[in-house]
């Protein structure tokens, strides 16, 4: 009697520790998910102090590299003494970017191309110096007697050769619709840094198709979108009735909006005069197309595209007033991305159990 009263006690005993563990084990899988709930949240949540990078200098200062004190922009004569060009890595219309060297550490020297565009090249010398922020490439010195820009070099280059990068082997592990949809995020995040500048609203004007676009943003080699070439950047003011128009020639194609197309039809000849101006709303229409490349064909991109349905329908209305604000873009891609991840998570422990 008293070995069956025993081994009763045993195989009780073993019941509780089975019972306990087990209610451990849900405990520590609540505790991991709302651990991930508030991880998310915190980390995706916008900022106030979002449009600053903490690292930033003071006006007219930069740091970058291995460099553990700000330095003041780079003078003509410093760049003359300091800078050495090494080869040529890029070509626009307004300037040519050669690769060169500064102190030990790899710098982008940009140059004006022609005289006639001088204008452009010192408007966006402008951008530059008002607009430093993480959002924007880190200028370094310039030199506009020799109308010559020096900015921080970055080996990975525009976003029109991302794919070429995630297919190098050591980017492919990154190739994940997690970097790509980050990517996408900070794309706009400058859009909506520029519709809210310290300028006024700017409207990004060089970005008649895909590939222009894709064209003024740098990839870092940490993986995030910045802001390069500014060379186009007009500014609307609605209350001073201040539109914009990008260029003076006819503009087409399906990759604009429809508000930057010639409204009067093939009958009547285009004239900048008869041509209606508009607003940053034309940088909205693009947003769809812009992100559709960036997430690319990975994994689990189409549910991301299946997310941001109907805020990119939004995008695309024909009237630019019935657009979002890039804030309210932003806002949901990061709401989409915070809630992916939180059913990752748990669609993670539920595989764990």
């Amino acid at each position: 009697m008293d070995r069956r009263h025993h081994a009763f006690n045993k195989k009780g005993d073993s019941w509780n520790c089975l019972l306990l563990l087990f209610f451990l084990l849900i405990f520590t899988v609540v505790s991991i998910n709302i651990f991930l709930y508030v991880y998310l949240d915190q980390m995706y949540q916008p900022s106030k102090y979002s449009q600053v990078d903490p690292s930033m200098c003071l006006q007219g200062h930069f740091r970058m590299g291995r460099m553990k004190d700000c330095s003041s922009w780079l003078s003509c004569e410093s760049i003359g003494k300091e800078v050495r060009k090494l080869k040529l890595v890029g070509e626009g219309a307004v300037k040519k970017v050669f690769l060169a060297e500064w102190k030990e550490m790899k710098v982008a020297f940009s140059q004006l191309t022609q005289l006639e565009l001088l204008d452009d090249f010192v408007h966006g010398l402008r951008m530059l110096q008002s607009l430093q922020s993480r959002h924007v490439v880190t200028l370094l010195g310039f030199c506009e007697k020799d109308h010559t820009i020096l900015t921080e070099y970055h080996p990975l280059g525009s976003l029109k050769d991302l794919d070429k990068t995630f297919a190098l082997p050591r980017y492919k592990s990154l190739n994940t619709w997690q970097t790509r949809f980050r990517l996408a995020i900070d794309y706009v995040g400058i859009i909506n840094y520029l519709h809210n500048s310290p300028l006024g609203v700017l409207v990004m004007c060089d970005s008649n198709d895909l590939n222009k676009v894709l064209s003024q943003f740098l990839l870092t080699s940490d993986f995030q979108v910045i802001a390069n070439d500014l060379d186009a950047l007009p500014a609307v003011d609605k209350d001073k009735g201040i539109l914009v128009k990008c260029g003076h020639r006819e503009i087409t194609g399906d990759f604009v909006a429809p508000e930057q197309l010639w409204p009067h039809g093939p009958g009547v000849e285009f004239s900048d005069d008869l041509m209606p101006p508009y607003d940053e709303k034309t940088d909205i229409w693009k947003i769809p197309a812009v992100t559709d490349y960036l997430l690319g064909h990975v994994t689990g991109s189409d549910i991301v595209r299946f997310h941001l349905f109907d805020i990119h329908s939004e995008c695309g209305k024909q009237n630019p007033l019935e657009r979002p604000s890039a804030q309210t873009v932003l806002e949901t891609y990061r709401r989409v991305f915070t809630l992916l991840m939180k059913d990752m998570a748990v669609s993670e422990t539920r595989e764990m159990l």
